[in-house]
């Protein structure tokens, strides 16, 4: 497993909406980029506007960045 920062994970846009920069797991989901998506949305039972600044753990699954957790402040 790694340690990932958000914005490598994520493309934050002018709006405020995120949108992954390769294709991403979490809890089941999978979504790639082109989705995009803003706060109150969640994937997996996340909202990750919740998170932006924080480290991911994170594994690569068949080119599938597969969130495993969180870091805290």
């Amino acid at each position: 497993m790694a340690r990932v920062t958000f914005d490598s994970v994520f493309i934050t846009h002018p709006d405020g909406s995120l949108e992954p920069r390769q294709p991403i797991r979490v809890g089941g989901v999978t979504l790639g980029p082109g989705v995009k998506f803003g706060r109150g949305v969640s994937f997996g039972g996340i909202d990750f506007s919740q998170f932006a600044g924080r480290d991911f753990e994170v594994e690569t699954d068949n080119n599938v960045l597969v969130v495993k957790g969180i870091y805290g402040e």
